[in-house]
């Protein structure tokens, strides 16, 4: 087993023993409650775990030479955070994919897919997919405090005060600007088609910074280096690299959910297209398209009843505008600034190594 491998494992094995907990408590309460822990099962197990990966080299990158005792506590704190970090994405995912009405999730149904389906095969009363969305955002609820819960165990397993001080501000921090990123996102597909080119792409580029880009990598990186109690100017590079890291990936992640292979994206061709996600690939498109073109694109953008023909045209609009090109020369500065920060960056060399490897591996990506 490889040592990267054998990191997801540790997490996932937390993931699980507190899933175990969690469910048995589940139970206690009602057998009526089975469906919710049933949801879990394909969605905290596989992933890329960027964000795990990040938080532990973000520990690696700072650690000292601490006693063993100390070193030990260290990890299982790291792992810990790792898996809580997983619980808060998934349950971000959850809320996403009712917010975005999007129907798969890593090529299975969406939660709020599979309550709704739940309440169609008992042949219960009321409307199915009303009642699909109201159960997936308590899903998502349950998870985010099952992640709050998560990161309070692991930050009380350190022995300095200090530090765990600093980690319950970039865990409540990490917690608002999500939410407020997800509140932007939602107002943007509401306000956007009013705006100017200029303010249009300055709002989706908010977006996709807290939304997503920060929560990443930034954030897990300086949860990991806040355990090992990082110095200022570490934090500082982390924190420089995290962004432009994060930038190039979510970036990638707006390219894909236009132009991905479903049987690698495991979501439809163009699905981001049928969600009307107002990403910077669009804005850049509707910035370069003339006007009658930017009606043509703002009417189809956001129908769920896109034609493959449609969704093909809208691709090669974007493309044929050259807002794929820019989109793919944005990746490549970001990742270079990214680069550029870790390699000046006063951290040990091999977590250098590995932040640079992933930084390429979550920019580059094809799912």
């Amino acid at each position: 087993m490889t040592a990267h491998s054998t990191l997801l494992q540790l997490v996932q094995d937390r993931i699980d023993a507190f899933l175990s907990r969690e469910s048995a408590h589940l139970r206690r309460i009602s057998s009526l409650a089975t469906p919710l822990t049933d949801e879990l099962s394909g969605l905290l197990h596989g992933g890329k775990r960027f964000r795990s990966q990040f938080c532990y080299w973000g520990w690696r990158a700072a650690e000292t030479d601490a006693d063993e005792e100390l070193s030990r506590m260290q990890l299982e704190s790291v792992l810990q955070l790792s898996a809580a970090i997983e619980l808060f994405h998934a349950a971000a995912l959850v809320h996403d994919d009712v917010i975005d009405n999007s129907d798969t999730r890593r090529g299975r149904p969406a939660a709020h897919v599979s309550f709704a389906e739940l309440h169609r095969s008992g042949h219960w009363r009321g409307d199915s997919a009303q009642f699909g969305s109201s159960a997936a955002v308590v899903l998502g609820d349950l998870l985010l405090g099952w992640s709050q819960r998560g990161f309070a165990d692991a930050v009380d397993l350190l022995p300095e005060a200090g530090i765990r001080q600093r980690l319950r501000v970039l865990i409540a921090d990490m917690t608002t600007e999500v939410m407020v990123g997800q509140y932007l996102d939602i107002l943007g597909e509401h306000a956007w088609p009013a705006l100017p080119d200029d303010e249009a792409l300055e709002r989706s580029e908010t977006v996709m910074l807290y939304k997503s880009a920060k929560y990443s990598i930034e954030q897990p990186l300086l949860i990991g280096a806040a355990v090992a109690g990082a110095d200022d100017e570490q934090a500082s590079a982390l924190s420089t690299f995290g962004v432009h890291a994060g930038l190039a990936f979510q970036l990638r992640d707006d390219v894909l959910g236009v132009f991905g292979d479903p049987a690698q994206t495991g979501k439809p061709a163009g699905d981001d297209l049928r969600e009307g996600k107002r990403t910077v690939l669009v804005a850049l498109t509707r910035s370069m398209v003339p006007a009658t073109v930017r009606h043509v694109v703002d009417d189809l953008l956001g129908d769920p009843t896109l034609t493959s023909e449609q969704i093909q045209m809208l691709q090669e609009t974007i493309v044929e505008s050259g807002a794929l090109a820019a989109t793919e020369r944005l990746i490549d500065d970001h990742s270079s600034q990214a680069d550029a920060a870790l390699q000046s960056a006063p951290i040990v060399p091999p977590a250098r190594r590995a932040l640079g490897d992933l930084a390429r591996q979550a920019a580059q990506r094809t799912r």
